[in-house]
């Protein structure tokens, strides 16, 4: 039996740990490693089809906010 882990989807538990914790209880290290996690989890999904997903999703939205300020 071959056990294989995604790590996207182990980035993404990961994240979702750490956020949920207090946030009076970070140091600076501790949010510094946070966002490098986080990029590193954007660089692994942005080629996925979920990952071009949202890069749609946020140009539409940036698109419509753009559109709303214009007379």
């Amino acid at each position: 039996m071959v056990l294989t882990i995604n790590v996207a989807i182990l980035l993404a538990v990961i994240i979702v740990l750490r956020l949920g914790r207090r946030t009076e209880a970070r140091s600076r290290n501790d949010e510094k490693l946070t966002v490098g996690i986080v990029l590193v989890f954007g660089v692994l999904i942005a080629p996925t089809a979920f990952g071009q997903g949202i890069l749609n999703v946020m140009g539409e939205l940036a698109q419509g906010v753009t559109q709303s300020g214009s007379p």
